[in-house]
């Protein structure tokens, strides 16, 4: 499969697994199974078709041969989309992650100044874990923090900085990404790959989690965020919060959807007004 960064796929699995093993086998279940309808419609056509002719006399033969073809040939294609689909959310799942979370690491053009760094909703920690490692090998003091709505799984994001190796430059914890748990002006840098426009949140929170992200970043601070469905939005909110260089993506398919990554600067010369007064 090649070797990002020049490191092995395998290798970057047995750390971070993925967490989409139900959505894939749900749809590989189902993608086997059209796929068996289909292939027993093929070989028993004839008796098939005489059954339904006999419970429904009244209805033309010919008609009933183009309906159980069209039938086959919707569960065939059927088949094969679902195959495809599990294959994309199980790529998007690790290999894409990593990738993208290259991409956003390269939106930050000086880590050596970088002191502290957030990644908002952590998760398995692979981007949180990227951007440590960026650090170590610039030779950079600083460190990152790991923010997670759920505890267990910061503790877990922390243990796999352990298993790369970066333990001393990650710390993790439990917070709300629409009340983060630091003071303004705090972080160099805030990234978040697919959190803030999860599913289920409205625009309002949305707006929120915007506006934490700006609050804690320090005035010419970068903030990078990666999403599936919501990115123009973020574009928009940041410029009618007077956020320089806003930058959008070009789109990357991920989990079937286009995405894209947003970056921005915080101006140095922040007028507080400005921002706070577009977060909603």
């Amino acid at each position: 499969m090649g070797k990002p960064c020049g490191r092995d796929w395998m290798q970057i699995y047995s750390i971070y697994g993925t967490d989409e093993w139900q959505t894939v086998a749900f749809l590989i279940f189902h993608s086997f199974l059209f796929a068996l309808l289909s292939l027993l419609l093929l070989i028993y056509f004839n008796p098939f078709l005489l059954s339904i002719h006999s419970l429904l006399p009244s209805l033309p033969l010919p008609f009933l041969r183009f309906a159980a073809g069209f039938s086959g040939s919707v569960l065939s294609l059927s088949s094969l989309c679902l195959l495809f689909a599990a294959a994309n959310v199980l790529y998007s799942s690790l290999p894409l992650r990593w990738l993208m979370a290259q991409r956003m690491l390269a939106a930050v053009p000086n880590w050596f100044a970088v002191r502290t760094a957030l990644d908002l909703g952590c998760g398995r920690g692979i981007l949180l874990n990227a951007v440590a490692l960026q650090l170590k090998k610039e030779g950079s003091s600083g460190r990152v923090v790991g923010l997670d709505r759920d505890r267990d799984t910061a503790v877990s994001a922390l243990l796999r900085a352990g298993a790369e190796g970066v333990q001393e430059y990650v710390t993790c914890r439990e917070g709300d990404a629409h009340r983060l748990p630091f003071p303004d002006g705090y972080f160099d840098v805030v990234v978040s790959a697919v959190y803030l426009g999860r599913q289920g949140e409205s625009a309002v929170e949305r707006g929120r989690g915007i506006g934490e992200v700006v609050r804690v970043l320090n005035p010419g601070g970068i903030g990078v965020l990666w999403d599936l469905a919501c990115a123009a939005e973020f574009a928009q909110r940041l410029k009618d919060m007077r956020m320089e260089e806003v930058r959008v993506s070009e789109r990357v398919t991920a989990y079937m959807v286009g995405s894209h990554i947003v970056s921005f600067r915080k101006p140095i010369t922040d007028s507080i007004e400005d921002w706070r007064a577009n977060i909603c």
